[in-house]
């Protein structure tokens, strides 16, 4: 256990998504919302966005449902994701290819701590400025939040707008 809690709790901001139903919890909008009530018993939840239905990304199929939370919790980078990776497993996520359809998905798109760059983690998530399903709901609920320099979610959220709207 050694490296995994921080003598200060910080702040993450979890993406959130789903694209396949759930035996107890139905369609993935309502899988989302369970996600989020785990997160909240787990970590203590402070705040989270409005659930989107966006297209599907890759060749990821189905129409995702997403949103944003942020949590507060005194495990470093790698142990929090390991935490996220068994709320996953619980809601029945399986290893598979990539970009494969998925009950629950959680990622770990910035924390208060900074950078964190591993070969299983990068924190800032890498392409978060690049996916408006994940930069549009953390812009929602941590609009300043900085994500890259001295750029905020809501900065880029605007700027990955505009170059939508123009393409």
């Amino acid at each position: 256990m050694e490296g995994r809690i921080l003598a200060q709790p910080h702040l993450y901001a979890i993406g959130i998504g789903s694209n396949r139903p759930h035996g107890r919890y139905g369609r993935p909008p309502a899988v989302v919302a369970a996600a989020i009530a785990e997160l909240d018993r787990a970590f203590g939840l402070f705040d989270a966005s409005p659930i989107l239905v966006n297209p599907a990304a890759g060749g990821a199929g189905r129409d995702f449902a997403n949103a944003a939370a942020l949590v507060e919790s005194a495990l470093e980078p790698a142990a929090m994701l390991a935490a996220l990776k068994a709320i996953e497993r619980a809601f029945g996520r399986r290893g598979g290819r990539r970009w494969a359809p998925r009950v629950l998905d959680l990622d770990i798109l910035a924390w208060s701590g900074g950078r964190v760059r591993s070969r299983r983690l990068m924190v800032p998530h890498p392409l978060l400025a690049h996916r408006q399903f994940a930069l549009g709901p953390l812009a929602a609920i941590a609009p300043g939040w900085r994500i890259a320099g001295p750029l905020t979610a809501r900065h880029l959220a605007h700027r990955l707008a505009r170059r939508r709207a123009r393409g």
